[in-house]
């Protein structure tokens, strides 16, 4: 049995693994084919003596997403007059921004204030599928979002007709639907390969070619579906949000009152400005794991965290926060006499 959670599996060669914690070294004899029951996951490499004070920021981040979104989601469900598609659009970001960032923070949080931390093969799986699930439904419903505002300021008179509050429990199967869909392929060819090399993963959470890149067989087909996925859903996400706005914008230049077009303006501003931090971080972090061979491995990491955290952070304050009824709901909890 080997020292970090490897099993051998019967083959022509003997294999054996040994990782020494302390140093995090990992020595391995020639071999075909190896079991991983575990990973090790050590944070960001080369920032080690700095992940103490890398966790501050991340944690005061993830505090504030949790209770923004949870603000969200409250006072949408306690109030029957938010009962509204556009509203409850807001809920179900909140609601994915809280278990994205919940799936991968924490973990990364005991990383930086204990060291690295073991995760077993199934849990390392289960967190990627859902990693990824996550962010293509947040992709999905930015989407979603960006029509619901095209059709209020562009088409106002079949606003009532198109968007019904039945259809938003619909778009939300829809979305549930098409992340697993399109995650689970990726699960099934991380099955499909042999580990015989190391079981650490520089990182803080486990993703498909973090895992993919300790296999000894070729991880072309993962690669390959993953790049596909990511243009198929992802990309084209961004591709018709960014025509919703255009088109959005383009109605707002028409509008005859200069004090309408500022009010807005300041409102997709808001919303444009979240939705290119969001792709900005992941479309970098996706193509520079894959082709960035160049760039710095703590850079890609901390970006990797940043595309997770940085969107659920700033989506209550953008989404929430500077929508009116909620705004005025939540001012109304906090002042309501104890």
């Amino acid at each position: 049995m080997l020292s970090n959670g490897a099993l051998p599996v019967p083959s022509l060669c003997q294999k054996f693994m040994q990782v020494d914690f302390s140093h995090l070294s990992v020595t391995t004899s020639n071999c075909t084919s190896t079991q991983l029951t575990a990973f090790l996951l050590t944070g960001v490499p080369g920032l080690e003596d700095f992940q103490i004070w890398i966790s501050i920021p991340f944690t005061f981040m993830y505090l504030l997403a949790v209770i923004g979104n949870g603000l969200v989601m409250a006072v949408v469900a306690w109030d029957r007059s938010l009962h509204e598609p556009m509203f409850l659009l807001l809920a179900m970001l909140a609601l994915n921004d809280v278990l994205l960032c919940t799936i991968t923070v924490p973990k990364m949080l005991l990383i930086f204030w204990e060291g690295p931390s073991l995760s077993t093969f199934p849990a390392c799986l289960t967190q990627m599928f859902f990693v990824h699930a996550l962010f293509l439904s947040e992709s999905a419903v930015l989407l979603t979002m960006a029509f619901d505002r095209y059709v209020a300021i562009c088409a106002p008179l079949h606003y009532a007709t198109l968007l019904r509050g039945s259809l938003i429990g619909k778009v939300g199967l829809a979305l549930v639907a098409r992340s697993v869909a399109v995650v689970t392929p990726g699960v099934l060819l991380i099955l499909r390969l042999h580990f015989c090399q190391s079981n650490v993963i520089l990182h803080t959470y486990c993703e498909n070619m973090g895992i993919a890149r300790l296999a000894c067989n070729s991880i072309a087909p993962n690669s390959i579906y993953g790049l596909t996925a990511a243009l198929l859903t992802t990309g084209l996400d961004f591709v018709l949000i960014s025509l919703s706005y255009w088109l959005i914008l383009r109605t707002v230049f028409r509008l005859p009152s200069k004090q309408a077009q500022t009010k807005a303006f300041g409102t997709c501003g808001a919303h444009i400005c979240v939705i290119l931090i969001f792709y900005t971080l992941a479309f970098f972090s996706f193509f520079t794991h894959r082709f960035g061979h160049h760039v710095p491995k703590q850079v890609l990491i901390l970006l990797a965290n940043l595309y997770l955290l940085v969107p659920p952070t700033m989506n209550p304050i953008v989404y929430g926060i500077k929508t009116r009824e909620i705004r005025m709901r939540v001012l109304g909890l906090c002042n309501q006499p104890k």
